[in-house]
């Protein structure tokens, strides 16, 4: 326990000086047949912006007892090397209350301006549960023009598809959602330094 303590100490203190601030995004859907609950936060864990992490949780509750048995949650943290701004390769643990653990490795290609977000990210994964390999392409876009000083309207897409040993598929999604944004924030970056606890009863 000792020794955990100290390397996280060591780490929290080394990356101290250039940890930037994060970037969170939460989502809320509630609908007629399920409730999604979504957090993705990233930030930089280096000066230069080389190295992220990435870290996904979900939970998805479906309201009818025949649909039940897709009710899921989900973590995935993700260390990403940062080779340009459009590429990024890392793996990750991901953790699923359907399928259990499983380590992955991840490529993102993203393409990114004021109105448009492009990203694939295909990857290459090993199940614990399944004792087997898989993969998996998932791809989001996002397009947004004003409507007027104050508010603009948004268009969201989201794409997953699921190959058992790269040849079954096992599942997929598409999720496409529209809206209006109003008061846009610009993001506010500060770094803070600081010595964390925690002890578990």
């Amino acid at each position: 326990m000792k020794k955990i303590i100290l390397i996280t100490f060591i780490l929290t203190f080394g990356f101290a000086n250039y940890l930037q601030a994060q970037f969170t995004q939460v989502e809320l859907f509630s609908g007629f047949d399920k409730t999604d609950f979504i957090v993705y936060a990233s930030y930089t864990i280096n000066k230069s912006k080389t190295f992220s992490i990435n870290t996904l949780a979900f939970f998805q509750k479906f309201r009818d007892e025949e649909n039940q048995v897709f009710d899921e949650t989900g973590v995935q943290p993700t260390v990403f090397w940062n080779i340009n701004e459009n590429i990024s390769i890392g793996p990750s643990l991901y953790y699923n209350s359907f399928s259990g653990y499983s380590e992955r490795l991840s490529a993102k290609f993203a393409i990114k301006n004021s109105r448009v977000l492009f990203v694939i990210i295909p990857t290459v994964a090993h199940s614990d549960q399944k004792e087997a390999s898989y993969t998996e392409i998932f791809a989001q876009f996002e397009f947004n023009t004003p409507i007027n000083k104050k508010a603009s309207l948004w268009l969201n897409g989201q794409f997953l598809t699921v190959w058992d040993e790269f040849k079954t598929h096992s599942r997929s999604f598409q999720q496409l959602r529209s809206g209006v944004s109003f008061n846009r924030h610009k993001p506010i970056k500060k770094s803070s330094f600081g010595l964390y606890y925690r002890t578990t009863l």
